[in-house]
């Protein structure tokens, strides 16, 4: 059976599940430190998705090799380079490696989906009376996201271009990625782009 090809992650029974991910680093003697019951004969691969930007680890398929920020199929059927996902993680259980690489893979995520990430400007809405969600992103205060809601009622944004030529904001992936790393790696009350551990 072949995998989707829609990037989008799967829900089954409540769950999300991931279809894509990215590679952060690959461990061919499981993880230092881990207890016996994550350590595999063939390694183990640590990765984040596509979609929620859940961190996993992964069993191998015996003799797939890999290579740091590749995008690999994860989902439940066809899988060619995963055997099967050990389980969730958290950012402090990553390697240091993986922890220097996701900052960089969740750019290119950003990037290779932009439509979803210029929706959030298009679509936010205030997570309270005296904060916008717009607001919970590194850099956007007040004065920009009051600009950034002008903007889009005039006209929606039709891509990061657009975004910053007409809101004095800097570059918006940058800034995206660093509310996503402040939501993997610290115990955030709102989640705008993760989903709780």
């Amino acid at each position: 059976m072949e995998p989707p090809q829609e990037g989008r992650g799967m829900e089954r029974e409540g769950k999300k599940y991931e279809e894509y991910a990215y590679v952060l680093d690959e461990l061919p003697h499981g993880r230092p430190g881990a207890s016996r019951q994550t350590y595999h004969a063939r390694g183990i691969i640590q990765i984040v998705g596509e979609t929620y930007f859940t961190l996993l680890e992964a069993a191998p398929q015996k003799d797939a090799t890999f290579t740091v920020r590749e995008r690999i199929y994860v989902g439940k059927e066809g899988r060619t380079k995963v055997s099967h996902i050990l389980g969730r993680i958290s950012y402090e259980e990553l390697t240091s490696a993986a922890k220097a690489e996701l900052p960089g893979v969740v750019e290119i995520i950003i990037r290779a989906n932009e439509e979803r990430f210029i929706d959030f400007f298009n679509r936010s809405q205030p997570v309270t009376p005296r904060m916008h969600a717009i607001e919970l992103i590194p850099g956007i205060g007040k004065r920009l996201m009051w600009q950034i809601l002008d903007q889009r009622e005039r006209q929606p944004f039709r891509s990061f271009e657009d975004l910053q030529s007409r809101v004095n904001i800097t570059d918006p992936v940058k800034l995206l990625a660093r509310r996503v790393l402040k939501e993997l790696s610290e115990d955030e009350k709102y989640l705008l782009f993760t989903r709780p551990m």
